[in-house]
């Protein structure tokens, strides 16, 4: 919403030749690509695996006990006494809803986390963009998804990661590379 307000606002004042006699300096970030690239997302996203992995697996042992139960209920049919067979047939049940349950919860708490994190990190990398406009002298910064054609040379995915990991550094990430030199 907010890069089509600027986006539509910047072609107004193109459009309107406010500009006319001003050289206009526009950058062009894929904001996605440059907070998704930064080594703070790339370790919250370690730690998101490696903290739901448990339960996670717990699923997916759950998922394998009702795969179980119900290969030994076809392997069994007309084997099985009616009461042997309901009890299996419950068992199976209980199983299943414990996975669906355990699933929504899942989901659930890696959605929010997930949120959370994407929000914190959206809000740092709008500040780091805002920035590094200021520094390059930008008069506008678009994001790729509303641009129909670009030249290479304006895109500044690569500085705002760059800017974004030296801002924020998380312990034990590798050093950012040092920024090229401006032009």
């Amino acid at each position: 919403m907010f890069n089509q307000v600027v986006t539509r606002l910047a072609l107004a004042v193109v459009l309107t030749g406010t500009f006319a006699t001003a050289q206009v300096k526009i950058g062009v970030i894929n904001s996605q690509k440059a907070m998704l690239d930064t080594a703070e997302l790339k370790k919250a996203q370690a730690e998101m695996e490696t903290k739901f992995k448990p339960r996670q697996a717990r699923l997916d042992a759950l998922c394998k006990d009702v795969q179980g139960i119900q290969q030994q209920l076809q392997a069994m049919q007309g084997k099985l006494t009616p009461q042997a067979e309901q009890e299996m047939t419950i068992q199976g049940q209980r199983k299943q809803k414990e996975i669906t349950r355990l699933s929504e919860d899942l989901q659930a708490d890696v959605e929010r986390e997930r949120q959370d994190i994407l929000g914190r990190s959206s809000q740092r990398m709008q500040e780091v963009v805002n920035k590094l406009a200021a520094e390059k002298a930008f008069d506008l910064v678009v994001d790729v998804g509303n641009t129909v054609f670009f030249k290479p040379a304006l895109d500044i995915t690569k500085d705002a990661t760059t800017a974004y990991d030296k801002a924020y550094p998380v312990a034990g990430a590798p050093a950012p590379p040092a920024a090229a030199p401006a032009k």
